[in-house]
């Protein structure tokens, strides 16, 4: 029955991709250390759940309306891929959200669609089980070569320390994967905590990235958009 009425909410929210509605919160936090508090409490008892991919398969599919059944997102950035990505990344972003630590106009539905931490942890698994669709978005003007080397040199600089040399994360850190992430994503998101507009990134992140002007964002992006994203491959023909 629940599975039935998550694919009738995927389809009436299809068209939310691009605008999804406000939701109304039965408690909204009423100041930032509120929401953090909030996204904490989610993330822990998420965490001590482990997650039933099985069961999150479900819940999943009003995520699919915008990240697609393979978990690919859009490779115009538009929506991040997920498959490949640390469960305790995903429980962490979900958890932020719900809470409007991160704002997420377009996630902030979706999310609060989700039952509890149990199905928080639920999802993360089920995404944590997909294979890794073929192509990601990437950076594609005549500069690509050099804006890779570039951005190799920046990441290894000032990125690898906590990502990874491969750009595969940590898992029980929760460093997320960003190798093979879309190009225009990471871009975006990268900006977006470099200017201050997402407020839940890590603070040693957001010394970091602070260092580094648009050209560097840009070459940044294109290194890790170029890198293999961890995981098993989809077998060839499949989404």
């Amino acid at each position: 029955m629940y599975g039935r009425l998550m694919s009738l909410l995927a389809a009436s929210l299809m068209a939310a991709c691009v605008s999804a509605p406000e939701p109304v919160r039965r408690t909204p936090p009423a100041s930032q250390a509120e929401a953090a508090a909030m996204a904490a409490a989610e993330r822990l008892e998420a965490l001590a759940h482990g997650g039933d991919a099985a069961a999150g398969k479900d819940a999943y599919e009003v995520c699919s309306a915008c990240h697609l059944p393979s978990g690919n997102g859009r490779r115009d950035g538009a929506y991040p891929m997920l498959a490949g990505q640390h469960t305790t990344v995903l429980i962490k972003q979900i958890a932020d959200i719900r809470a409007r630590l991160r704002e997420n106009r377009n996630m902030h539905a979706f999310a609060a669609e989700l039952r509890g931490a149990r199905d928080v942890a639920d999802v993360a698994a089920y995404i944590a089980s997909l294979c890794i669709p073929p192509g990601n978005g990437r950076y594609e003007l005549p500069d690509g070569n050099s804006r890779i080397t570039e951005g190799q040199n920046v990441y290894d600089k000032d990125c690898k320390d906590c990502h990874g040399p491969q750009g595969v994360g940590d898992r029980e850190k929760g460093y997320p994967v960003l190798a093979g992430q879309h190009y225009r994503y990471l871009l975006r998101q990268m900006s977006d905590i470099r200017d201050g507009y997402r407020r839940n990134a890590d603070p040693d992140m957001v010394k970091t990235i602070a260092r580094h002007g648009d050209p560097a964002l840009v070459s940044l992006s294109a290194y890790l958009a170029s890198l293999p994203p961890p995981g098993v491959p989809c077998a060839a023909g499949k989404p």
